[in-house]
């Protein structure tokens, strides 16, 4: 089935009368400048503009969870690419918690070699600009039901089948769940002696923590109600905070699009639920989470709520909608919780599918409050160096940007080094004939 959503726009002006032809409420400005302004957090440390790299997983770490050659070719991209904050990909805080074998993981035996990559991303960004410091957020986490150990918390059917979980599968006990607390805890303490400015407990995209505020079908003291699914993730705050000093941070589903009770945020037809979501950011914001990365729903289950495309890959489907109305459901969450926390930091996500574009929405957002930093995902994958071009090129160039095409996505989901196939083909473009001739 020919996907007829395509992105086909010859300039921002076309771009706005298909959004005013779909009724949607998109912010555009013209006046790129404000996405060059620095962010100065309460402890002094600034951010030095308002764009993002998004945590993408490269799966290309050593066997022992340290980053690979092609890891620290990726973020020695990125620190040249001017970004004034880089958020590192998904680091599981323990064996168990891997996705896979080339998912980086921090442990005591190899946390100097995280060190060695902050200091070589430091010097790379100060190469092009003397006082140039990007802020670096550690993406902490644990797989859950689709590591490679399928811990669960719950079962549900759906979940289950995408995940390769069995009916049977034993569940995680209590008494795990709070000797992985201590996990995360310890993994915080190495991100801090590595050098990392903020850590983030990643609670998105159906993974673990993602899972357990969705356990609402889950007896004991972490599944339940609301203070039970929440509990977890605000004890780990809370030790974080009183035992070491490095600045929080959450890439947080504002919703699952899985019907009550096996989703997150959303009513019985998987349709948006705010009132849980507005409560524990507000909670954790108390708690002194800083910084606020909203997300949407899982790639396993539904990719198209939380990243529009032109093509959906062999793991996904034809674009149930307009990606538009996808870009527009993703703003619109980074302007709920902007909303509802006024004082922390919120990063929105949602614009690669808006191609060269992007950076003229990524500024009306800013201009209208809606987030106050703006990530970069897949665009990051296909232009490192997108933020130079934006502030110091007045844009981005339509042949060098992400189109899209769901490549990427197909090399993270098989397990093999992921990068951007279109862009980047020297390195990539291997990887991904390799899993053409493995399919057949």
């Amino acid at each position: 089935m020919k996907n007829i959503y395509r992105f086909n726009y010859n300039s921002i002006q076309e771009l706005e009368k298909e959004i005013k032809a779909l009724d949607l409420a998109i912010p555009v400005s013209t006046d790129l400048d404000v996405l060059a302004e620095q962010i100065v957090l309460s402890n002094g440390v600034v951010i030095p503009n308002r764009l993002a790299v998004h945590p993408m997983e490269g799966c290309d770490s050593r066997e022992d969870g340290s980053p690979g050659q092609l890891t620290e070719r990726r973020y020695l991209r990125y620190a040249e690419g001017g970004a004034g904050l880089i958020w590192l990909e998904a680091v599981a805080v323990n064996q168990r918690g891997r996705a896979n074998n080339q998912q980086l993981f921090l442990h005591r035996d190899n946390y100097h070699l995280f060190a060695d990559l902050t200091d070589l991303i430091r010097e790379r960004a100060k190469k092009k600009e003397t006082d140039f410091r990007p802020y670096l957020v550690l993406q902490l986490t644990h797989s859950g039901r689709f590591g490679q150990n399928k811990t669960i918390l719950f079962n549900e059917n759906t979940l289950d089948q995408a995940a390769g979980v069995r009916g049977d599968h034993p569940l995680i006990t209590d008494r795990e769940l709070e000797e992985l607390e201590g996990d995360y805890v310890e993994a915080a303490r190495l991100a801090k002696a590595a050098g990392f400015d903020a850590i983030d407990l990643k609670s998105c995209h159906g993974y673990f923590l993602s899972e357990m505020l969705a356990a609402h079908t889950r007896d004991g003291k972490y599944g339940g109600d609301y203070l039970n699914r929440t509990r977890f993730i605000k004890n780990v705050f809370r030790q974080i905070k009183a035992e070491v000093k490095i600045d929080l941070a959450i890439r947080l589903n504002i919703f699952d699009g899985i019907e009550f009770p096996y989703g997150w945020g959303t009513d019985r037809n998987g349709g948006i639920d705010w009132t849980e979501p507005k409560r524990l950011v507000q909670e954790l914001a108390q708690l002194g989470v800083t910084i606020f990365n909203v997300t949407a729903s899982t790639p396993y289950l539904k990719p198209h709520l939380s990243r529009p495309y032109d093509q959906p890959g062999v793991y996904g489907y034809p674009a149930p909608e307009h990606p538009l109305f996808g870009v527009n459901r993703l703003l619109n969450l980074a302007r709920v919780i902007q909303g509802e926390i006024k004082d922390s930091i919120v990063v929105g996500t949602g614009y690669s599918w808006l191609r060269e574009f992007s950076p003229y929405i990524a500024a009306g957002v800013l201009r209208a409050g809606w987030a106050k930093i703006i990530g970069f995902g897949r665009e990051a994958f296909a232009y490192p160096d997108f933020a130079d071009d934006i502030l110091f090129n007045r844009g981005l160039k339509a042949k060098r940007v992400c189109i899209t095409c769901s490549k990427c996505t197909e090399l993270k989901a098989a397990q093999k080094n992921t990068g951007c196939v279109v862009r980047d083909p020297a390195i990539y473009l291997k990887f991904y004939q390799e899993l053409l001739e493995e399919r057949g």
